[in-house]
């Protein structure tokens, strides 16, 4: 690995963002706060019954998730904005979509990936059948990562603006929904006992769309955003 390689420079970047995020590991825990006590609330909201809550189990996990992966997208770019090091990345010889790209994936490993890790206790919460968590983690582990590369796209329209906490979730919300359909209805697939393959498959192969198109489209949006 070359120092002045895109290699290297790719491998400086995660180790940059994942010092950043362990100095501030306390912030890295809110998200998982969040979706904790989105999920306590529902028990107290509809009651206790195990039947009625065993059957939206799955989709309150996604929906609480994926407000917890919300309120941690800001973040992405919002410093490294706010001290000039994004303005150095887009005047980087090396590609920005791929850097972007590396960002991206730090920010899924500490925020999305720690929320996957307390799923099946979320499950346990609301009486979710033991044989559907498979489901539920194999589905989190696909939507995710498309969550935090959609998301980035819309991250980096409005990293330049103040206050765009609304306009960002206005943004990101309408491309969420699909993915929150096909996850929960692979989660109730499995749970009512039919073929639950199918939307599984239509988020690898939406994940895979993304991963090619999303870095670049990021990289072009941050370029307008800060021109």
């Amino acid at each position: 690995m070359k120092p002045g390689g895109t290699a290297g420079a790719c491998a400086a970047l995660v180790r940059r963002d994942l010092t950043l995020v362990w100095r501030r590991r306390g912030d890295a825990l809110n998200p998982i706060l969040f979706a904790l006590m989105v999920v306590a609330l529902f028990p107290l909201a509809l009651g206790p019954e195990p039947e009625q809550l065993r059957r939206i189990a799955a989709g309150i996990v996604f929906v609480a998730l994926l407000l917890a992966g919300l309120l941690a997208l800001d973040t992405l770019f919002r410093s490294d904005y706010e001290d000039g090091s994004l303005e150095q990345l887009v005047l980087s010889p090396h590609p920005l979509a791929l850097l972007l790209a590396c960002k991206i994936a730090v920010h899924w490993l500490t925020t999305a990936l720690p929320l996957i890790a307390v799923a099946p206790l979320l499950g346990e919460m609301l009486h979710l059948p033991v044989a559907v968590r498979g489901v539920l983690l194999l589905a989190l582990l696909l939507a995710t990562p498309l969550l935090s590369l959609l998301g980035a796209v819309c991250v980096a329209l409005t990293v330049g603006m103040h206050r765009s906490g609304m306009l960002l979730a206005l943004l990101v919300l309408p491309l969420y929904v699909p993915v929150l359909i096909f996850g929960a209805g692979a989660c109730n697939a499995a749970q009512a006992g039919l073929p639950f393959l199918a939307p599984l498959l239509w988020l690898a192969a939406a994940l895979v769309l993304a991963l090619v198109l999303a870095p670049l489209a990021c990289a072009a949006a941050l370029r307008i955003s800060i021109s």
